[in-house]
C-alpha cells in the first residue's frame, strides 16, 4: 500500500505487510526439490544458514546476514566459548522473525566448543546447536 499524506501534510496512513516465510526445503533429494517448509521449519533452516554463512566473506548477502566465526581460530578456549555465544545471538537477532536467543548451554571437546541455545521467535521455540572450533 503506498502511504497517503492528508492536505495538512501530517497524517500517514500505511499497512504493515508480514511477508510468509514459506521457502524452499533444504535437503534435497537427487538434486530435485522435494517440497517447501514454512514457519518453524523454514526458520530451522533460516537459523542454520545464517549460522553457517561467515559473515562479510560472500557479496551476495548482506553485511548483517552471517556469523563471525573465523578469528576465533586460534584463541583461549574460555575466550571462544563466551564470544561464541555473544556472536551467535547477534547474528541471529539480525532477523525480525526471532525475538530472543537464550539458555545457552558451553561444552568443549578437543579442539571444538559445541553450543546449545534456544531461539524465541514468533512462530514458536527452537532448540539448535552450533560447533565451533578453536
Amino acid at each position: 500500500m503506498i502511504p497517503q499524506v492528508d492536505n495538512d501534510g501530517l497524517t500517514l496512513d500505511f499497512e504493515e505487510v508480514i511477508e510468509p516465510s514459506k521457502n524452499y526445503r533444504l535437503i534435497s533429494d537427487k538434486n530435485r526439490c522435494v517440497g517447501y517448509v514454512d514457519e518453524l521449519e523454514a526458520m530451522k533452516q533460516a537459523i542454520f544458514l545464517m549460522l553457517s554463512v561467515e559473515r562479510y566473506d560472500h557479496i551476495i548477502y548482506s553485511w548483517n546476514f552471517g556469523a563471525e566465526f573465523k578469528d576465533l581460530f586460534g584463541k583461549s578456549v574460555s575466550y571462544v566459548a563466551s564470544e561464541a555465544k555473544r556472536r551467535i545471538r547477534e547474528a541471529l537477532l539480525q532477523d525480525d522473525r526471532i525475538n530472543e536467543v537464550d539458555s545457552f548451554v558451553v561444552t568443549t571437546h578437543k579442539s571444538k566448543v559445541h553450543v546449545q541455545y534456544t531461539a524465541h521467535t514468533i512462530f514458536g521455540e527452537i532448540t539448535a546447536e552450533k560447533e565451533v572450533e578453536y
